[in-house]
């Protein structure tokens, strides 16, 4: 089978590198079932383990079992093994891995999987070992080879040296591959790092910035039909009948086939696909779907607050009597709406069905459920399905999906057809902005208690919102019937609270819900880091010294980067200067901490960012320069949330917002001026795609509140400070 792309010549160039098992120089990153196939026959290869490949023209290709969708596993796992190769940069490469939950998986979760800002995090010695067997096979094979003891050989910049004998790796290779991988290879002391902590660029961006990445929407296989599914307009909708005659009519459509997920449209081409799917007539069964308008919701979000039945997430002290007994108590409500993770390549998929095998193609995020989806669809063993993993256009846990969505509506297509074939599954921006799977509408009630000298004596949250695990193959992960997704961040605070409870209120609905960047650190980062401003103003307290006052003795890493941001951003006390509001935020989620403050300004009624200084402590600072991106990508995704986003329904249940016009991203003139600074330290690195996010919201809107007064307690802030 050959892969063709209808679009670029750049895979046809790279095909004649299939045998060396290598990228072209100038694309050194990329999904491996996209640029090639495993040889038959003899492979001159060095693979020394499931991670590593080092070809006879020198290039070591690090296999990325964590989907690369812009965050940077590539860069920064292949950096690990960079290191202890002792390898030239030049000559690394990387490919993601195919599916295979044994090989692959991530070590914290027991599937291979891609999620919670973990990649790093539980590939730092898993990768390192891998690189330091492969180093010390290469070694052996010189001693060989040479006739010396190991001991006398060095390598260097990917050049290994013993007296006046030298060669690169890939004369090794074929010598190397023979001999038996130590089993626990010692890997390097960190006063020797040459590469780890060092500014490196990212191994994808050349490609993807000059279009030669290949991403799942950009393949094209021989005589491949191109599918689009009519979904439910309601979220719980389902077929109750659908007449396609004057589908049928349209050029180009050759079938149309009721599946599980709705009406599935077949045709020559994009074009006719949509327009088959326009010309559909659909009869929809909405006595399951979700009918109630988000205002509605909302509302009845706020009477679970007082009347739902409420479990115990975490509580210390006496918080009813301290309530009791306070000289002052301050109680606020914050709503957050349902929000669309909007990635900028919306869901797709490719598979080909031959022989009573399948092959698909996807930015596949739980690859391991997606194989089993299309396996399970089909009727056939999952072995006999090969599951290829591609670059993913960006993801914030949209595809990240325990149902395996994807995987069950690629497989549902393929079975539906009724033959062997290849069909390419496209879903369009409206699709995707109206197809659920949202991050969970959310109410926080919160009271806090103050004494007479303004100090914080108690704090009480109560947080009403649906369950993202309940119901599903994470149903496992929740604890006495608790979802800690739904309230992390808001229980195990850095801040020393003698009194304290934090309820949970489960709320149902047809709505689909699923984790969004950095998943329930992006409500409770808000709302508590926003109430307790609210608390410390009352008191009199300054934020941040306030904060440093609050903080228990032995949060020392979250002391670190809120001290650092202080330091940074200037902060003298004064929360208003001339035209500008300055907030603070601390939080820690994912193990990571990160302390931001913001500059506002008012234009118009409506607040402007003008600058955030970001401290964050991820332990070892593997790649700075991915560690500054992602938090400076944390800082864009988190403050266009909570400016401008929320996806509604409107009255009967319809999904209002339909694509970037309405569900607006923000925009290059609104993103601020970031600078990041990265405490140093020895710990074991922990993730960064998610962890910068939760600190922006808050600390906007405590700037923003000291500079109107305005408390913004719904968000977006399109909704209170005007459009």
């Amino acid at each position: 089978m050959t892969i063709t792309q209808n679009r670029r010549s750049f895979l046809a160039s790279s095909l004649g590198l299939v045998v060396a098992v290598s990228l072209p120089l100038r694309s050194r990153a990329q999904s491996g079932a996209a640029l090639a196939f495993q040889p038959d026959g003899t492979d001159p290869t060095f693979a020394p383990n499931a991670f590593i490949r080092v070809a006879e023209d020198d290039t070591v290709t690090v296999i990325i079992k964590h989907i690369e969708m812009g965050q940077g596993p590539m860069t920064g796992l292949s950096t690990l093994v960079a290191e202890e190769m002792d390898a030239d940069w030049s000559q690394m490469r990387a490919e993601n891995a195919p599916a295979d939950d044994e090989k692959y998986k991530n070590l914290l979760f027991g599937l291979q999987a891609t999620g919670g800002s973990t990649a790093m995090a539980n590939s730092y010695t898993q990768m390192r070992k891998a690189g330091a067997a492969a180093r010390a096979m290469l070694v052996q094979a010189a001693a060989e080879a040479w006739g010396v003891d190991a001991s006398t050989i060095t390598i260097a910049n990917g050049v290994l040296t013993s007296g006046d004998k030298t060669s690169t790796f890939g004369p090794l290779a074929a010598k190397a591959a023979q001999l038996t991988p130590p089993e626990d290879p010692p890997v390097k002391d960190p006063k020797d790092f040459v590469l780890i902590g060092k500014d490196r660029p990212k191994l994808d961006s050349h490609a993807k910035s000059t279009g030669q990445a290949v991403f799942t929407m950009d393949m094209d296989l021989p005589d491949m039909e191109y599918v689009v599914i009519r979904h439910a307009p309601m979220l719980g909708g389902t077929v109750a009948s659908f007449y396609d005659t004057e589908a049928m009519k349209v050029p180009g459509v050759t079938a149309v086939r009721q599946i599980p997920q709705g009406v599935a449209v077949y045709a020559t081409s994009t074009y006719a696909a949509l327009a088959g799917r326009s010309a559909l007539s659909v009869e929809w069964d909405d006595s399951a779907a979700e009918t109630r308008s988000s205002a509605q919701m909302m509302d009845d979000l706020v009477n679970l607050a007082a009347t739902g039945e409420m479990k115990v997430a975490e509580e210390a002290g006496d918080i009813d009597g301290t309530l009791t007994d306070a000289a002052q108590v301050i109680e606020t409500e914050f709503r957050f709406p349902y929000l669309a993770h909007a990635p900028m390549e919306p869901l797709d998929a490719v598979i080909q069905v031959k022989d009573g095998s399948a092959e698909t193609w996807g930015g596949y995020q739980f690859p391991g459920f997606d194989k089993q989806a299309v396996a399970g669809n089909l009727g056939i063993d999952p072995s006999n399905v090969k599951l290829n993993v591609m670059l993913a256009g960006g993801s914030f846990g949209r595809r990240a999906q325990p149902t395996a969505q994807i995987g069950n509506e690629i497989g549902a297509i393929a079975k539906a057809a009724g033959r062997d074939g290849a069909w390419k599954l496209i879903w369009t921006r409206e699709d995707d902005l109206a197809g659920g799977y949202y991050r969970p509408m959310t109410v926080h009630k919160m009271r806090g208690a103050l004494d007479a000298e303004g100090n914080i004596l108690g704090w009480h949250d109560v947080v009403v919102n649906q369950s993202i695990m309940a119901g599903g193959p994470m149903e496992q992960m929740m604890e006495d019937g608790k979802d800690p997704t739904s309230y992390e961040g808001s229980t195990k605070m850095p801040y020393d609270l003698a009194n304290l409870r934090v309820n949970w209120v489960r709320a149902e609905s047809a709505v689909p819900v699923l984790w969004w960047r950095s998943v329930g650190h992006t409500h409770t980062g808000y709302a508590t880091e926003v109430f307790l401003d609210q608390l410390l103003e009352a008191g009199g307290k300054d934020p941040v010294q306030g904060r440093l006052d609050l903080l228990k003795s032995d949060m020392t890493r979250d002391r670190a980067v809120l001290e650092k941001v202080a330091e940074m951003a200037g902060w003298d006390g004064q929360k208003v200067k001339g035209n500008k509001g300055y907030g603070v935020a601390l939080h820690e989620s994912f193990n990571t901490y990160v302390a931001q403050i913001a500059e506002v300004e008012d234009r118009d009624g409506f607040p402007h960012v003008t600058k955030v200084w970001c401290a964050v402590d991820c332990g070892v600072a593997v790649n700075p320069n991915v560690i500054r991106a992602q938090m400076e990508g944390g800082i864009g995704y988190g403050l266009g949330s909570v400016l401008f986003n929320a996806l509604t329904l409107g009255e009967g249940g319809h999904v209002v917002e339909q694509n970037f016009d309405d569900y607006r991203m923000i925009r290059i003139n609104e993103m601020p001026s970031v600078e990041v600074e990265i405490i140093e330290s020895s710990m074991d690195p922990t993730g960064v795609g998610e962890p910068g996010l939760p600190p922006v919201g808050p600390a906007v809107a405590n700037a923003w509140r000291a500079l109107t007064g305005t408390n913004v307690t719904s968000l977006p802030f399109k909704t209170t400070a005007g459009a």
